[in-house]
């Protein structure tokens, strides 16, 4: 694991060590953190606004005693605005950091800026593409909620086709036996063909639903999404799916009573706040878990070969 560029390139042994090293940098975390990397740099490189997977990126990199350098909007405040092309400064930033931490607003980008890195880089989203650590987060969540993720029936709700959260997840979701996916959304932005292909090529049952109340009682995941505005191609297609999916208490009480609500965040409306204080919404949760996954995986990235070495002696000792 050099890049981290795909849901694609993780299979369920990887999966398996990064949730059991995220369990371990929990303890870290709470216990002062760890000094794993030291001396290390991490640059955080986002075209696009960001606040929880920025600053959990940081947060993470910082309580493994590493050091970050950023930008929270290189497409004003980097060498872009002058004509420079991503990949000469992916080649610069190369030098002065030991792993980038990328977000673009076009698809493909942290494809291409893998191919001239010399670090590691982390594809921490791509436009309507992928945004694979989320994806790690969610399914973290979900194992560390309902202790599996065998079996279980996932609905994905909202902006389906513009949403990458759900595109890496239905990927990884695709790497568990016997997962049932619902995709809910608007009839103006369902899930990619792409993605249903990938599921069809193995196996996955997957159903395709406009009403939210039709299945919100049958899973054991509701993983709620926004309309994302500015990633509509008009305002007037924007209008046709805002507002038509809302969470409130009465469709939290038909859910089954150990299912959980999951949210990449942030939410604009289609979560209530009178469902907060339910023992099912799980978002905030959710969002917490991402700084111990991605402990994990710049862990992972730069020391992996210690880590390997390491892993069971680090969980002996923490049992």
């Amino acid at each position: 694991m050099y890049h981290v560029l795909s849901a694609h390139q993780f299979d369920r042994i990887q999966l398996d060590q990064l949730f059991r090293m995220a369990d371990i940098m929990e303890y870290n975390a709470k216990n002062g953190g760890t000094n794993l990397l030291q001396g290390k740099i991490m640059a955080a490189l986002f075209f696009e606004p960001s606040t929880r997977t920025r600053f959990s990126f940081e947060s993470a990199m910082m309580r493994l005693s590493g050091s970050v350098i950023s930008t929270e909007n290189a497409t004003q405040f980097s060498s872009a605005i002058k004509g420079e092309t991503l990949e000469d400064s992916i080649r610069v930033i190369s030098s002065y950091a030991d792993v980038i931490v990328l977000r673009h607003n076009e698809e493909g980008a942290a494809k291409r800026a893998a191919q001239v890195a010399g670090v590691p880089v982390i594809n921490a989203g791509d436009g309507s593409g992928e945004h694979p650590t989320q994806s790690l987060l969610d399914l973290y969540t979900i194992q560390k909620e309902l202790g599996a993720i065998d079996g279980l029936k996932v609905a994905m709700v909202g902006d389906l086709t513009y949403g990458r959260t759900v595109h890496s997840l239905s990927y990884m979701l695709a790497k568990y036996e016997k997962v049932t996916v619902y995709f809910v959304s608007p009839e103006n932005c369902p899930i990619p063909e792409k993605v249903k292909a990938y599921l069809d090529e193995r196996g996955v049952t997957y159903f395709e639903e406009t009403d939210l109340e039709k299945v919100s009682g049958e899973v054991d995941v509701l993983y709620m999404t926004r309309i994302q505005k500015e990633r509509f191609p008009s305002g007037e297609e924007y209008l046709k799916a805002a507002g038509k999916y809302v969470i409130n208490q009465e469709i939290v009480d038909g859910m089954k009573p150990n299912a959980i609500i999951l949210h990449p965040l942030p939410r604009a409306g289609e979560i209530l706040p009178e469902v907060d204080g339910d023992a099912r919404a799980a978002y905030f949760r959710q969002a917490t878990n991402g700084v111990y996954i991605r402990m994990a995986l710049l862990a992972y990235c730069l020391k992996e070969q210690q880590l390997e070495r390491d892993l069971e002696a680090l969980a002996e000792v923490l049992k």
